[in-house]
């Protein structure tokens, strides 16, 4: 476990995904810390009840809600040019904004971008491209993805990302998978880690990805979901830790010395760097891969798949004429 030291300055923060789940808890231990958050919310209209909330909570006034919708490439620009006029300088961006909605249909954004990737993915690395000047200005600046293990899928090593069908409608052979696509982006965005890791060296900019193994769903989020997918969610429920667990571990990656020195990592749940598995593991590897928190599949290295996943992200975000 990362001991509590720190660099004590009070830092500047954007939370995505912010009124509710780990965002919400997050912004609260920031705020109780005396940190400055910016709380990225699709919906003002609920963010400004958990805004409210968390600034009576903690006294801190400099809690503050700006309107972002992380599937949106039009929202995105229009946030960080708001942000440039109104706070002008950033240390610590949390990507926590996710997408994932069992059992429903296929469905874009408004680019005609397949709505998981492009909240999942997309979203994240065009809000950290678009103020990475803010980033590298700072002396400690920090960026962690919010991941999951359910990568875990691709121990399989038959299994690989798609980046296919991810534009209009979908015409793939196999009926379209939520699921499928919330395990696709999370492991893009691991990918998209390591690469952000090694293209923002230069800048000083540290990027890290944090595995989450689940954490407790509101009853609001529950009702998001379909059977059967309700029933095992509710189940899964039952098991998972407080949202504030996680919303510690955003802190410590964030703030803690411990990891002033370290980028393009995996980290788990109890603070631990991950490792890529073995190409060839025995039995006795394989059972430790599934059954522990130590190990990531090491597809997630493949250079060439980072790379194609760099140069499509860009592609996908660029300016429309």
């Amino acid at each position: 476990m990362v001991g509590n030291t720190r660099n004590m300055k009070k830092r500047t923060v954007i939370i995505t995904g912010a009124n509710s789940g780990i965002g919400k808890a997050a912004s609260l231990k920031f705020a109780m810390e005396g940190h400055t958050v910016i709380m990225a919310c699709r919906s003002l209209q609920h963010g400004s009840v958990i805004q409210d909330g968390i600034i009576a909570a903690s006294n801190n006034k400099n809690i503050f809600l700006e309107e972002l919708d992380a599937s949106s490439s039009a929202s995105i620009r229009a946030f960080c040019t708001r942000y440039r006029d109104r706070y002008g300088k950033l240390d610590i961006l949390i990507h926590n904004a996710a997408y994932i909605d069992h059992g429903s249909p296929h469905r874009v954004n408004d680019d005609q971008i397949e709505l998981t990737f492009a909240t999942n993915v997309l979203g994240p690395y065009l809000l950290t491209m678009k103020l990475k000047d803010l980033l590298a200005g700072s002396n400690d600046a920090r960026v962690l993805n919010a991941g999951s293990n359910i990568i875990k899928h691709y121990f399989n090593p038959k299994l690989e990302l798609e980046l296919d069908n991810l534009i209009g409608a979908y015409t793939g052979d196999k009926p379209f998978s939520v699921y499928n696509s919330y395990r696709n982006s999370k492991m893009a965005l691991l990918m998209l880690t390591f690469r952000m890791a090694d293209e923002f060296k230069m800048d000083g900019i540290r990027v890290y990805n944090l595995q989450i193994n689940g954490a407790k769903m509101s009853k609001e989020t529950l009702r998001k979901f379909t059977l059967p997918w309700w029933m095992i969610a509710g189940v899964q429920n039952l098991f998972f830790r407080p949202t504030s667990f996680m919303a510690d571990s955003y802190y410590e990656i964030c703030t803690s010395a411990a990891f002033s020195e370290t980028s393009g990592k995996l980290i788990n749940h109890r603070l631990e760097i991950m490792v890529p598995s073995k190409e060839n593991p025995g039995i006795a590897d394989q059972v430790r891969q599934l059954t522990g928190a130590g190990i990531y599949p090491n597809y997630a290295d493949r250079t060439d798949m980072q790379e194609k996943l760099w140069v499509l992200c860009r592609e996908l975000t660029a300016p429309k004429l």
